[in-house]
């Protein structure tokens, strides 16, 4: 089952961010738009990169509405300690969700129950909570940040013009398509 068109699960877990740990529920995901990352362990060697990548377009993002939301099932003390102590973590400036209980992570269907891990997921929820687009991938193969920034800029557009797709490849301003019977079989 997918989680396209979902409203996001109730949760309530502890946070690290700049520097205070913070709580964190599902009502965080409304009124804006959210990214939210999941990936498998603080202290590994993909995952900081990916962390590191989304810092570095966090910004981009903040432009665009968004609030971003990594998650594993450390602690958030081992966040801290992670941020602390890592040169590439400290860089972040984005709340950092621990999920020990695995509450969140199961919410979100990524949970590797046998290890106790999330898979390396991605979702992005509207402002009324509701998931957007889910990209998930195998442990070993890292995300690229750059690619998110279109996804959020198309759910963007779609949310401003229900009438409209857009196509493969879309970027902002591009042409869009307006589904209609007068257009099957057309493309």
């Amino acid at each position: 089952m997918s989680l396209i068109g979902t409203e996001v699960k109730p949760f309530k877990a502890q946070a690290y961010h700049n520097g205070k740990f913070i709580e964190v529920t599902e009502a965080n995901f409304k009124g804006q738009w959210s990214v939210v990352c999941f990936y498998p362990a603080d202290f590994t060697f993909v995952c900081p990169t990916e962390l590191e990548d989304l810092q570095n377009h966090y910004a981009a993002l903040k432009e665009l509405g968004v609030e971003v939301y990594s998650v594993s099932t450390d602690t958030h003390f081992t966040h801290k300690a992670w941020h602390d102590s890592s040169e590439t973590i400290n860089k972040i400036t984005y709340i950092m969700i621990g999920d020990p209980s695995h509450t969140v992570s199961r919410n979100f269907e990524v949970l590797i129950e046998d290890k106790g891990l999330a898979d390396r997921g991605t979702f992005i929820i509207d402002p009324d909570g509701i998931v957007q687009a889910v990209e998930i991938n195998a442990g070993g193969i890292g995300r690229d940040a750059s690619t998110l920034l279109n996804k959020i800029k198309a759910a963007q557009y779609i949310r401003k013009n229900p009438n409209e797709v857009c196509p493969a490849r879309w970027r902002e301003g591009s042409a869009t398509l307006k589904p209609s019977l007068d257009l099957v079989g057309k493309i």
